[in-house]
């Protein structure tokens, strides 16, 4: 087998049912919600039908997250519902009345919430590789009028820290790599007690209830994909959709979101197939298939940075172990050559974004009869951020 891609056998029968530990929320609520945070906007699916003919696929599709609320990537999603979900939390406002305090799903106002936060002196604290810290920051200080305080890694570029002060947060830097600002993050905000809000979308030891909100709140891409699917294919649902994977938030959405319980009953259809996509210099859930149980890797430089993560989310594993179909390592010179494909196609992606188009012809050179890809698949491929300064690969 070749050595870039772990294939995952208890994948091929397995569906979620909700549970406490993976608890279901309407997806209505979540996209009523989504609607009320200023410049809410549905993004757009490309079609790539030559691309599907090349690879001998029935169809090829892109969902482009790269301006969602007018910020680069789909952060954004999961850090607005996280945030008020967890604001909601703290002021004592159980999840129906922080999201449908009547029939209509009518979201209470962020300036109330923002009001009441502040007389309690609520602050919020993050941590980022970039994209989720900027969009954490944009729905705490800038919707919310919250203080916030964001922990990255030394190695965090000048110009991302720009961006996530200009929404309103303080930067602090932390010596070594994302898996090293994660425990200094936690002592930050423990430190606090009842002021602060760790709002993050990494599932660590004592923190499990907020990552679970970024993982409901990416149903709203997901949600809005399906539609966009059946529109394009003449009623064909999504047979394949691959997704980045860096900690395991997303990949957990999207996973949970095909492999549903409720999805799979009663369907014509053949079950969706999930590929996780990772750097190989990060390739922490391909080791964790390999393995059999969660480890953590070394990790080193890459141009795909947000999914520079060396350990899974202790939420998103047991979803992953159980339902992620394979994991494919790429290098950063196939994510490079996907970001220059996608743009001159006019698709204006970043390396994470790419990535999964590295993936998917990675998959059709090696691996098309085990994943069941063919004249017959809907493959998705999810672009989670766009264009993005980098060094190229040698």
């Amino acid at each position: 087998m070749t050595p870039s891609i772990q294939l995952n056998a208890l994948a091929r029968n397995w569906a979620l049912t909700p549970s406490a530990t993976n608890p279901s929320v309407s997806a209505e609520a979540v996209l009523a919600f989504h609607t009320q945070v200023p410049g809410y906007n549905e993004t757009p699916l490309h079609t790539l039908p030559d691309l599907a003919s090349s690879l001998g696929l029935g169809h090829v599709l892109l969902k482009d997250e790269s301006d969602r609320f007018g910020l680069p990537a789909f952060k954004i999603l999961g850090a607005s519902w996280a945030v008020y979900r967890a604001v909601c939390s703290r002021l004592n406002l159980g999840p129906a009345t922080a999201t449908s305090p009547d029939s209509s799903n009518k979201i209470i106002p962020f300036a109330d919430i923002g009001a009441a936060a502040r007389e309690k002196g609520i602050h919020i604290i993050t941590l980022t590789e970039g994209n989720c810290g900027r969009a954490v920051a944009r729905m705490a200080a800038g919707h919310l009028g919250l203080r916030t305080t964001v922990y990255v890694p030394s190695y965090m570029d000048a110009l991302t820290r720009s961006k996530i002060r200009g929404e309103g947060a303080e930067v602090v830097e932390v010596a070594g790599s994302y898996d090293d600002v994660i425990p200094v993050a936690l002592a930050a905000a423990a430190a606090e007690a009842d002021n602060a809000i760790m709002v993050m979308d990494v599932g660590v030891e004592g923190c499990d209830e907020v990552p679970r909100y970024f993982v409901q709140g990416y149903g709203t891409m997901l949600a809005e994909s399906d539609r966009q699917v059946l529109g394009v294919t003449g009623d064909r649902p999504t047979t394949h959709a691959v997704v980045p994977v860096g900690a395991g938030s997303i990949g957990e959405a999207v996973t949970a979101h095909f492999k549903s319980a409720a999805r799979s009953t009663g369907t014509a259809h053949r079950p969706t197939k999930v590929i996780a996509v990772e750097p190989t210099t990060a390739a922490c859930l391909f080791e964790s298939l390999k393995a059999g149980k969660s480890v953590s890797v070394p990790t080193g430089d890459t141009i795909m940075c947000g999914m520079n993560c060396g350990t899974l989310s202790t939420t998103a594993w047991p979803v992953l172990r159980d339902g992620m179909d394979a994991s494919v390592t790429i290098t950063d010179l196939e994510a490079h050559d996907a970001v220059r494909e996608l743009t001159a196609r006019g698709i204006h992606a970043g390396p994470c974004g790419a990535a999964t188009l590295a993936a998917l012809k990675r998959l059709c050179e090696d691996h098309k009869k085990e994943l069941d890809l063919d004249e017959n698949s809907v493959v998705v491929l999810y672009c989670t951020e766009g264009t993005r300064e980098y060094l190229m690969p040698s």
